[in-house]
Protein backbone atom coordinates (compact mmCIF):
# COMPACT_ATOMS: atom_id res chain seq x y z
CA UNK A 1 0.00 0.00 0.00
CA UNK A 2 2.18 2.62 1.32
CA UNK A 3 5.35 1.31 -0.42
CA UNK A 4 7.72 4.09 -1.84
CA UNK A 5 9.74 4.87 1.51
CA UNK A 6 11.39 0.94 0.90
CA UNK A 7 11.85 2.10 -3.16
CA UNK A 8 13.70 5.21 -2.78
CA UNK A 9 15.68 5.02 0.03
CA UNK A 10 19.81 3.77 -1.14
CA UNK A 11 21.77 2.40 1.12
CA UNK A 12 22.04 4.35 4.28
CA UNK A 13 25.43 3.99 6.27
CA UNK A 14 26.49 7.42 7.51
CA UNK A 15 25.28 8.38 11.70
CA UNK A 16 22.28 10.43 10.55
CA UNK A 17 20.93 7.12 8.35
CA UNK A 18 21.17 4.79 11.26
CA UNK A 19 19.47 7.40 13.52
CA UNK A 20 16.62 7.50 10.99
CA UNK A 21 16.29 3.73 10.75
CA UNK A 22 14.24 3.61 13.98
CA UNK A 23 12.45 6.62 13.12
CA UNK A 24 11.18 4.64 9.32
CA UNK A 25 10.47 1.20 10.84
CA UNK A 26 8.06 3.62 13.28
CA UNK A 27 6.91 4.78 10.42
CA UNK A 28 6.04 1.46 8.35
CA UNK A 29 4.67 0.43 11.64
CA UNK A 30 2.13 3.35 11.96
CA UNK A 31 0.89 3.01 8.25
CA UNK A 32 0.64 -1.24 8.73
CA UNK A 33 -1.28 -0.52 12.21
CA UNK A 34 -3.30 2.14 10.90
CA UNK A 35 -3.73 0.82 7.21
CA UNK A 36 -7.71 0.19 7.64
CA UNK A 37 -7.61 3.61 9.12
CA UNK A 38 -6.63 4.81 5.74
CA UNK A 39 -9.41 3.13 4.35
CA UNK A 40 -11.92 4.36 5.61
CA UNK A 41 -10.22 8.02 5.87
CA UNK A 42 -9.53 7.96 1.96
CA UNK A 43 -13.44 6.02 1.40
CA UNK A 44 -14.48 9.59 2.87
CA UNK A 45 -12.39 11.70 0.85
CA UNK A 46 -13.73 9.92 -1.97
CA UNK A 47 -17.34 10.28 -1.20
CA UNK A 48 -16.70 14.16 -0.77
CA UNK A 49 -15.41 14.19 -4.07
CA UNK A 50 -18.33 12.48 -5.21
CA UNK A 51 -20.78 14.79 -4.09
CA UNK A 52 -19.09 17.18 -5.41
CA UNK A 53 -19.32 16.05 -8.75
CA UNK A 54 -22.30 15.12 -8.15
CA UNK A 55 -23.15 19.36 -6.93
CA UNK A 56 -21.51 20.54 -9.91
CA UNK A 57 -23.06 18.53 -12.67
CA UNK A 58 -26.95 18.88 -11.46
CA UNK A 59 -28.01 22.56 -9.59
CA UNK A 60 -31.03 20.58 -8.51
CA UNK A 61 -28.58 19.48 -5.56
CA UNK A 62 -28.01 22.55 -4.36
CA UNK A 63 -31.10 22.20 -2.34
CA UNK A 64 -30.82 19.38 -1.64
CA UNK A 65 -29.71 20.08 2.68
CA UNK A 66 -28.49 16.22 3.17
CA UNK A 67 -25.78 16.38 0.71
CA UNK A 68 -24.99 19.77 1.12
CA UNK A 69 -24.56 19.19 5.22
CA UNK A 70 -22.45 15.77 4.58
CA UNK A 71 -20.09 17.60 1.90
CA UNK A 72 -19.96 19.86 4.65
CA UNK A 73 -19.19 17.56 7.45
CA UNK A 74 -16.18 15.88 5.02
CA UNK A 75 -14.68 18.61 4.81
CA UNK A 76 -12.13 18.44 8.03
CA UNK A 77 -11.47 15.26 7.10
CA UNK A 78 -10.46 15.88 3.60
CA UNK A 79 -8.38 18.97 4.67
CA UNK A 80 -6.33 16.42 7.11
CA UNK A 81 -6.06 13.79 4.14
CA UNK A 82 -4.46 16.44 1.97
CA UNK A 83 -1.95 17.43 5.05
CA UNK A 84 -1.32 13.46 5.62
CA UNK A 85 -0.28 13.14 1.68
CA UNK A 86 1.23 16.41 1.44
CA UNK A 87 3.37 15.65 4.89
CA UNK A 88 4.50 12.01 3.21
CA UNK A 89 5.50 13.32 -0.12
CA UNK A 90 8.04 16.36 2.28
CA UNK A 91 9.01 13.11 3.89
CA UNK A 92 10.36 11.43 0.85
CA UNK A 93 11.97 14.52 -0.12
CA UNK A 94 14.28 14.78 3.17
CA UNK A 95 14.67 11.13 3.27
CA UNK A 96 17.04 11.57 0.18
CA UNK A 97 19.36 14.15 1.97
CA UNK A 98 20.44 11.92 4.45
CA UNK A 99 23.21 10.73 2.71
CA UNK A 100 24.64 14.05 1.56
CA UNK A 101 28.35 14.31 1.84
CA UNK A 102 27.21 17.82 3.96
CA UNK A 103 26.92 16.54 7.37
CA UNK A 104 25.23 19.14 8.63
CA UNK A 105 23.20 19.12 5.84
CA UNK A 106 22.35 15.14 7.12
CA UNK A 107 21.54 16.39 10.61
CA UNK A 108 19.07 18.96 9.11
CA UNK A 109 17.37 15.76 6.99
CA UNK A 110 17.54 13.51 10.37
CA UNK A 111 15.41 16.51 12.09
CA UNK A 112 12.94 17.04 9.17
CA UNK A 113 12.58 13.22 8.86
CA UNK A 114 12.10 13.11 12.86
CA UNK A 115 9.40 15.87 12.67
CA UNK A 116 7.60 14.62 9.73
CA UNK A 117 7.66 11.02 10.98
CA UNK A 118 6.19 12.50 14.13
CA UNK A 119 2.97 14.71 12.90
CA UNK A 120 1.69 11.90 10.18
CA UNK A 121 2.07 9.61 13.42
CA UNK A 122 -0.03 12.69 15.48
CA UNK A 123 -2.74 12.25 12.35
CA UNK A 124 -3.24 8.48 12.28
CA UNK A 125 -3.48 8.34 15.96
CA UNK A 126 -5.27 11.34 16.93
CA UNK A 127 -6.68 13.89 14.34
CA UNK A 128 -8.00 11.11 12.13
CA UNK A 129 -9.89 9.14 14.91
CA UNK A 130 -11.46 11.94 16.29
CA UNK A 131 -12.57 13.31 13.05
CA UNK A 132 -14.09 9.87 12.52
CA UNK A 133 -15.92 9.63 15.34
CA UNK A 134 -19.83 10.71 15.19
CA UNK A 135 -20.11 14.21 17.77
CA UNK A 136 -22.54 13.18 20.91
CA UNK A 137 -25.71 13.67 20.16
CA UNK A 138 -26.02 14.39 24.02
CA UNK A 139 -23.18 16.50 24.48
CA UNK A 140 -25.56 19.34 25.41
CA UNK A 141 -26.70 17.20 28.18
CA UNK A 142 -27.33 17.80 32.15
CA UNK A 143 -27.96 14.71 34.18
CA UNK A 144 -30.00 13.33 36.09
CA UNK A 145 -28.35 10.49 38.92
CA UNK A 146 -30.83 8.12 41.09
CA UNK A 147 -28.92 6.49 43.70
CA UNK A 148 -30.33 3.56 45.41
CA UNK A 149 -28.33 1.27 48.72
CA UNK A 150 -28.40 -2.33 47.85
CA UNK A 151 -26.83 -4.79 49.66
CA UNK A 152 -25.21 -4.31 53.16
CA UNK A 153 -28.44 -2.78 55.31
CA UNK A 154 -27.17 0.48 57.20
CA UNK A 155 -23.79 0.20 55.51
CA UNK A 156 -25.03 0.11 52.32
CA UNK A 157 -26.55 3.65 53.07
CA UNK A 158 -23.71 4.92 55.15
CA UNK A 159 -21.45 3.82 51.31
CA UNK A 160 -24.64 6.06 49.88
CA UNK A 161 -23.57 8.99 51.46
CA UNK A 162 -19.76 8.80 50.79
CA UNK A 163 -20.60 8.09 47.13
CA UNK A 164 -22.93 11.36 47.06
CA UNK A 165 -20.34 13.26 48.81
CA UNK A 166 -17.44 12.11 46.22
CA UNK A 167 -20.02 12.96 42.86
CA UNK A 168 -20.40 16.54 45.10
CA UNK A 169 -16.86 17.17 45.13
CA UNK A 170 -16.16 16.15 41.31
CA UNK A 171 -18.77 18.51 39.87
CA UNK A 172 -17.04 21.11 42.43
CA UNK A 173 -14.04 21.06 39.90
CA UNK A 174 -16.30 21.37 36.96
CA UNK A 175 -18.81 24.43 36.00
CA UNK A 176 -21.65 22.19 37.12
CA UNK A 177 -24.12 23.60 39.20
CA UNK A 178 -26.10 20.54 41.78
CA UNK A 179 -29.01 19.88 43.06
CA UNK A 180 -30.55 17.15 45.43
CA UNK A 181 -34.07 17.05 44.36
CA UNK A 182 -35.25 13.85 46.71
CA UNK A 183 -33.54 12.24 49.37
CA UNK A 184 -34.52 9.56 51.59
CA UNK A 185 -32.62 9.34 54.68
CA UNK A 186 -31.86 6.19 57.01
CA UNK A 187 -30.78 5.91 60.24
CA UNK A 188 -27.68 7.70 61.51
CA UNK A 189 -26.68 9.53 58.77
CA UNK A 190 -26.95 7.10 55.85
CA UNK A 191 -29.15 7.69 52.95
CA UNK A 192 -31.15 5.46 51.86
CA UNK A 193 -31.71 6.71 48.08
CA UNK A 194 -30.97 9.98 46.70
CA UNK A 195 -32.01 11.77 43.43
CA UNK A 196 -29.21 14.36 42.14
CA UNK A 197 -29.25 16.84 39.26
CA UNK A 198 -26.28 18.00 37.53
CA UNK A 199 -26.52 20.92 35.35
CA UNK A 200 -24.26 21.98 33.00
CA UNK A 201 -23.59 21.26 29.43
CA UNK A 202 -21.10 17.96 29.41
CA UNK A 203 -22.99 16.34 32.63
CA UNK A 204 -24.32 13.47 30.99
CA UNK A 205 -21.73 12.45 29.03
CA UNK A 206 -19.12 12.24 31.84
CA UNK A 207 -21.26 10.87 34.47
CA UNK A 208 -23.23 8.35 32.64
CA UNK A 209 -20.57 5.57 32.77
CA UNK A 210 -21.37 6.13 36.20
CA UNK A 211 -24.57 3.85 36.04
CA UNK A 212 -24.04 -0.11 37.58
CA UNK A 213 -23.03 -1.34 40.64
CA UNK A 214 -20.61 0.39 43.36
CA UNK A 215 -19.14 -2.30 45.56
CA UNK A 216 -17.32 -1.49 49.07
CA UNK A 217 -15.48 -3.34 51.01
CA UNK A 218 -14.40 -1.80 54.59
CA UNK A 219 -15.17 -2.87 58.05
CA UNK A 220 -18.52 -0.98 59.08
CA UNK A 221 -18.30 1.10 62.55
CA UNK A 222 -20.64 -0.98 64.03
CA UNK A 223 -18.92 -4.10 63.96
CA UNK A 224 -17.35 -5.31 66.96
CA UNK A 225 -15.21 -8.27 65.66
CA UNK A 226 -14.07 -6.49 62.68
CA UNK A 227 -15.14 -8.32 60.07
CA UNK A 228 -14.80 -7.50 56.48
CA UNK A 229 -18.52 -6.34 54.82
CA UNK A 230 -19.77 -5.72 51.32
CA UNK A 231 -22.31 -3.53 50.70
CA UNK A 232 -23.61 -1.90 47.77
CA UNK A 233 -25.15 0.80 46.12
CA UNK A 234 -27.05 0.68 42.60
CA UNK A 235 -26.32 4.13 40.45
CA UNK A 236 -28.71 5.23 36.84
CA UNK A 237 -27.50 8.45 35.12
CA UNK A 238 -30.15 9.81 33.13
CA UNK A 239 -29.70 12.41 30.23
CA UNK A 240 -31.42 15.38 31.94
CA UNK A 241 -34.50 16.94 29.89
CA UNK A 242 -34.81 20.95 30.42
CA UNK A 243 -37.96 22.26 31.27
CA UNK A 244 -37.22 24.51 28.31
CA UNK A 245 -37.51 21.47 25.98
CA UNK A 246 -40.24 20.23 27.86
CA UNK A 247 -43.68 20.06 25.66
CA UNK A 248 -47.17 18.24 26.44
CA UNK A 249 -46.75 15.59 23.32
CA UNK A 250 -43.26 14.87 21.94
CA UNK A 251 -41.45 12.27 20.00
CA UNK A 252 -40.47 10.11 23.79
CA UNK A 253 -44.19 9.58 24.32
CA UNK A 254 -47.59 10.73 24.19
CA UNK A 255 -50.47 11.65 27.04
CA UNK A 256 -52.23 8.78 25.69
CA UNK A 257 -49.91 6.32 27.08
CA UNK A 258 -49.59 7.99 30.73
CA UNK A 259 -51.63 6.62 33.31
CA UNK A 260 -51.54 9.22 35.96
CA UNK A 261 -52.21 8.76 39.82
CA UNK A 262 -52.50 11.46 42.23
CA UNK A 263 -52.28 10.58 46.27
CA UNK A 264 -51.39 11.88 49.93
CA UNK A 265 -47.82 11.64 50.52
CA UNK A 266 -46.32 9.75 53.06
CA UNK A 267 -43.78 9.68 55.45
CA UNK A 268 -42.32 12.75 57.71
CA UNK A 269 -43.26 16.22 56.44
CA UNK A 270 -45.79 18.19 59.13
CA UNK A 271 -48.80 19.12 58.59
CA UNK A 272 -48.83 19.40 54.71
CA UNK A 273 -48.14 15.48 54.70
CA UNK A 274 -51.29 13.11 54.31
CA UNK A 275 -53.81 15.85 54.36
CA UNK A 276 -53.22 16.43 50.39
CA UNK A 277 -53.20 14.75 47.68
CA UNK A 278 -50.12 16.44 46.11
CA UNK A 279 -48.01 13.20 45.68
CA UNK A 280 -48.01 12.02 42.22
CA UNK A 281 -47.25 8.59 40.08
CA UNK A 282 -47.02 8.40 36.54
CA UNK A 283 -46.64 4.87 34.58
CA UNK A 284 -45.69 4.68 30.62
CA UNK A 285 -47.87 1.90 29.85
CA UNK A 286 -45.81 0.79 26.59
CA UNK A 287 -42.89 0.37 28.70
CA UNK A 288 -43.59 0.21 32.23
CA UNK A 289 -41.52 2.27 33.20
CA UNK A 290 -43.15 4.39 36.97
CA UNK A 291 -42.06 7.44 38.29
CA UNK A 292 -43.40 8.68 42.02
CA UNK A 293 -42.58 12.02 43.05
CA UNK A 294 -43.91 13.54 46.87
CA UNK A 295 -41.05 15.98 47.50
CA UNK A 296 -42.30 19.17 46.51
CA UNK A 297 -45.28 20.47 48.40
CA UNK A 298 -47.55 21.01 45.74
CA UNK A 299 -49.24 18.26 43.18
CA UNK A 300 -48.05 20.34 40.20
CA UNK A 301 -44.71 21.10 41.31
CA UNK A 302 -44.61 17.02 41.77
CA UNK A 303 -46.39 16.51 38.45
CA UNK A 304 -43.83 18.91 36.74
CA UNK A 305 -40.90 17.29 38.17
CA UNK A 306 -42.67 13.39 37.55
CA UNK A 307 -42.93 14.07 33.87
CA UNK A 308 -39.04 15.47 34.25
CA UNK A 309 -37.73 11.90 35.08
CA UNK A 310 -40.14 10.04 32.69
CA UNK A 311 -38.92 11.93 30.12
CA UNK A 312 -35.26 11.28 31.44
CA UNK A 313 -35.87 7.86 31.66
CA UNK A 314 -37.13 7.34 28.30
CA UNK A 315 -34.47 9.34 26.20
CA UNK A 316 -31.74 6.85 28.60
CA UNK A 317 -33.55 3.85 27.33
CA UNK A 318 -34.05 5.16 23.33
CA UNK A 319 -30.31 6.13 23.59
CA UNK A 320 -29.36 2.49 24.82
CA UNK A 321 -31.38 0.47 22.46
CA UNK A 322 -29.61 2.89 19.62
CA UNK A 323 -26.24 1.65 21.13
CA UNK A 324 -26.84 -1.62 21.16
CA UNK A 325 -28.23 -1.79 17.26
CA UNK A 326 -25.57 -0.17 16.36
CA UNK A 327 -23.23 -2.78 18.11
CA UNK A 328 -24.99 -6.18 17.22
CA UNK A 329 -21.54 -8.43 16.90
CA UNK A 330 -19.78 -6.31 19.57
CA UNK A 331 -19.91 -6.02 23.28
CA UNK A 332 -18.44 -2.77 24.64
CA UNK A 333 -17.45 -3.77 28.43
CA UNK A 334 -18.08 0.01 28.76
CA UNK A 335 -21.66 -0.27 27.74
CA UNK A 336 -23.41 1.46 30.20
CA UNK A 337 -26.56 -0.47 29.63
CA UNK A 338 -26.83 -2.94 32.29
CA UNK A 339 -27.05 -1.65 35.38
CA UNK A 340 -26.83 -5.16 37.21
CA UNK A 341 -23.22 -5.44 36.57
CA UNK A 342 -20.72 -4.68 39.53
CA UNK A 343 -19.06 -2.14 37.60
CA UNK A 344 -16.45 -0.57 40.83
CA UNK A 345 -14.75 -2.11 44.23
CA UNK A 346 -14.08 0.31 46.61
CA UNK A 347 -11.64 -1.40 49.25
CA UNK A 348 -10.96 0.25 52.46
CA UNK A 349 -8.52 -2.42 53.60
CA UNK A 350 -5.99 -1.91 51.10
CA UNK A 351 -6.83 1.88 50.02
CA UNK A 352 -7.96 0.62 46.29
CA UNK A 353 -10.50 1.09 44.06
CA UNK A 354 -10.78 -1.12 40.90
CA UNK A 355 -12.94 -0.43 37.77
CA UNK A 356 -13.83 -3.81 36.37
CA UNK A 357 -14.83 -2.70 33.01
CA UNK A 358 -11.24 -1.80 32.05
CA UNK A 359 -9.60 -3.30 34.64
CA UNK A 360 -7.74 0.14 35.86
CA UNK A 361 -7.10 -0.10 39.70
CA UNK A 362 -6.11 3.21 41.19
CA UNK A 363 -4.34 2.41 45.46
CA UNK A 364 -5.59 6.00 46.16
CA UNK A 365 -8.98 5.49 47.96
CA UNK A 366 -9.32 8.89 49.32
CA UNK A 367 -8.41 10.92 46.58
CA UNK A 368 -11.13 9.22 44.59
CA UNK A 369 -13.99 9.67 47.37
CA UNK A 370 -12.40 12.89 47.70
CA UNK A 371 -13.59 13.64 43.64
CA UNK A 372 -10.19 14.47 42.13
CA UNK A 373 -9.10 10.16 41.78
CA UNK A 374 -12.38 9.66 39.83
CA UNK A 375 -11.42 11.64 36.91
CA UNK A 376 -8.94 9.42 36.17
CA UNK A 377 -11.54 6.57 36.07
CA UNK A 378 -14.09 8.64 33.76
CA UNK A 379 -11.04 9.92 31.51
CA UNK A 380 -10.00 6.39 31.08
CA UNK A 381 -13.29 4.91 30.56
CA UNK A 382 -14.62 8.15 27.94
CA UNK A 383 -11.02 6.83 26.29
CA UNK A 384 -12.03 3.43 26.13
CA UNK A 385 -15.20 3.97 24.87
CA UNK A 386 -14.14 6.33 21.90
CA UNK A 387 -11.63 3.45 20.40
CA UNK A 388 -14.26 0.69 21.01
CA UNK A 389 -16.43 3.45 18.51
CA UNK A 390 -13.47 3.51 16.14
CA UNK A 391 -13.40 -0.29 16.51
CA UNK A 392 -16.86 -0.97 15.55
CA UNK A 393 -16.42 1.30 12.68
CA UNK A 394 -13.12 -0.39 11.14
CA UNK A 395 -15.36 -3.45 11.57
CA UNK A 396 -17.95 -2.51 9.36
CA UNK A 397 -15.30 -1.53 6.73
Amino acid sequence: MFKFLSRSIPPLRTQASRRFNHSHKSLVEIEQTNCRLLDVVRNRVDERKTLLEKISQDTSTLDDKVILRRFKELEPIEAAWNRWTSTRQQLEEAVSFLNDSDEAMQQLALEEVESLTSTLESLAEKTFPSLLIPPSTTKHMSALMELKSGVGGSEASLFLADLLRMYQRFADTTSWSVEIVAKNDAEGSGIKDASVEFKGEGAYDTLRWESGVHRVQRVPATEASGRTHTSTVAIVVLPLVEESEMSVDDDLFSMEDIKLEVMRARGAGGQHVNKTESAVRLTHIPTGITVSMQDERSQHQNRRRAFQVLRSRLLDLKLTKEMEERRTTRRNLVKGADRSEKIRTYNFAQGRVTDHRIGLTLKNLNSVLEGDGLHVFIDSIAKHHEESVMADMLDEK
